[in-house]
């Protein structure tokens, strides 16, 4: 199938093997946003404005600090802090409204970092959709990857079978496919980690790891994407 604008970043994150291809495609997204929101978005009015508002979320904040230059986050944290003080603060001993305590509450759980990557994500598994009906070779791409992590097993099943997701003459390949990335793996790590813990008992001792000794490690990444939950 001929490469499009659309289909190019989709067939180089899955031309790499190794982990979990979303969480590459996501962290690759992430990665571009932090760089962007304290670079060229600096210049940005519009975009400045829904930071203002939005925000970003204590992981964001982090990787902005340690990747971006400290004059833009200072001047990003100016405008934030002055409109947390406009809209989420009430004047002198004024009791704070139920409408300030919520945007105070609702802050907690607002990025625009976070947002982006959604929005971005959701436009890529669409293409990644397409190809996945319309070209071969892109499922022997799929099927040569390491795994699908836990997260984004669900992920690309829930958009599956919504609109634009998979067509139903391709369902049954798309579930053999997935399934066996996530299954497989999930029962390696299982292995990996009982063989892990066998190698604390004394008649063991000697013995050989195999491939055992980051086997929790390795499962965290496996059930939680190194992704960071939002605060409830």
């Amino acid at each position: 199938m001929k490469e499009t604008i659309c289909t190019i970043p989709i067939n180089d994150i899955f031309s790499e093997v190794g982990g979990c291809p979303i969480c590459r495609m996501r962290d690759l997204v992430e990665k571009q946003y932090v760089e962007y929101i304290t670079g060229a978005a600096m210049m940005a009015p519009n975009i400045r404005v829904i930071t203002n508002e939005k925000g970003f979320c204590h992981h964001h904040y982090e990787m902005m600090l340690s990747s971006g230059p400290k004059l833009s986050n200072a001047l990003l944290m100016q405008t934030r802090l002055d409109y947390i003080n406009s809209h989420m603060m009430p004047k002198g001993s004024a009791k704070p409204s139920k409408s300030q305590l919520d945007a105070i509450k609702n802050a907690r759980n607002s990025c625009y970092v976070c947002d982006r990557i959604d929005f971005d994500i959701n436009h890529l598994l669409q293409t990644f959709y397409v190809q996945f009906g319309s070209d071969p070779a892109f499922r022997e791409l799929l099927k040569k990857q390491e795994y699908l992590c836990l997260n984004h097993y669900e992920l690309l099943h829930r958009g599956a079978v919504s609109k634009g997701g998979i067509k139903s003459k391709d369902m049954k390949a798309f579930c053999e496919i997935t399934n066996a990335l996530c299954k497989n793996y999930l029962e390696t790590l299982y292995n990996d980690v009982t063989h892990f813990t066998t190698m604390f008992d004394y008649r063991n001792a000697g013995g050989d790891w195999k491939n055992s000794k980051d086997s929790v490690e390795r499962s965290v990444k496996f059930i939680t994407s190194n992704e960071v939950e939002e605060v409830k």
